[in-house]
């Protein structure tokens, strides 16, 4: 049978948000009107920084803006931002993260990317990174080649799930074997799945749910890159 490794991209391999930096190309770009990111989107995204509120809950609404705000926009403009968003910003990944993907490549084993953001983000990621499976949040597209406003989401723990089942399958996984990582909840029925899940950058939220499981907490891994250190944390330690 085969291992894999499954990897969660944003705030996981990529530092922040693909989504978020696809958001400010599209508005720099002249492609969306700044007067969108200016209104409730920044207010989002300032108050994340300064720290108040829930990571999560403020993904899922800047999501919201900016799948209501690419309603009606040709895909050709989007490959054209996506293909910038990669090559000004690809490399500002973690290095732990980037030495696992090629550890996992050394060792024979599958490497996959599963991502709530945007397909054809992750596409551009995969690629850069010689990831030959992958999966993200599919945004689709009318006979004239613009988005919808629809959309099918793997951002949520159940898509992923789901996913990881596919691949399984097709893939002859034995997920036993293989390792999991990933930041937050919408990770977390994957991260549960594998014989060796390791949260990175973990939210609170993510580590309680593996704390508060005897069988989780034993097999599970914390790792936290801060500038240049890389620290391997207990599951036991005291979350304030």
């Amino acid at each position: 049978m085969t291992v894999a490794a499954f990897f969660d991209v944003d705030g996981t391999l990529y530092r922040d948000s693909l989504m978020v930096e696809h958001f400010k190309k599209l508005i720099k770009y002249e492609v969306l009107d700044p007067v969108i990111w200016h209104g409730n989107a920044k207010k989002k995204f300032e108050d994340w920084v300064k720290r108040h509120g829930d990571y999560e809950d403020y993904l899922l609404e800047i999501a919201d803006i900016y799948l209501n705000s690419m309603k009606g926009i040709d895909r050709d403009y989007i490959n054209f931002i996506t293909d910038q968003v990669v090559k000004l910003k690809g490399e500002r990944v973690y290095r732990y993260t980037r030495d696992r993907i090629k550890w996992h490549f050394e060792n024979g084993h599958k490497v996959i990317f599963i991502s709530g953001s945007p397909s054809f983000l992750v596409e551009r990621m995969a690629f850069k990174y010689k990831v030959q499976y992958y999966i993200g949040t599919e945004y689709l597209v009318d006979e004239d080649n613009r988005f919808t406003g629809e959309l099918i989401p793997m951002w949520d723990s159940e898509s992923k799930n789901v996913a990881i089942l596919d691949f399984v399958e097709k893939l002859d996984i034995d997920l036993d074997a293989s390792f999991a990582y990933g930041d937050t909840t919408g990770d977390l029925d994957m991260l549960k799945m594998v014989g060796y899940p390791i949260l990175i950058n973990p939210i609170k939220k993510l580590v309680e749910e593996f704390q508060s499981d005897r069988v989780l907490k034993e097999k599970a891994q914390i790792i936290v890159e801060r500038k240049d250190v890389i620290y391997k944390i207990p599951l036991d330690v005291e979350i304030l």
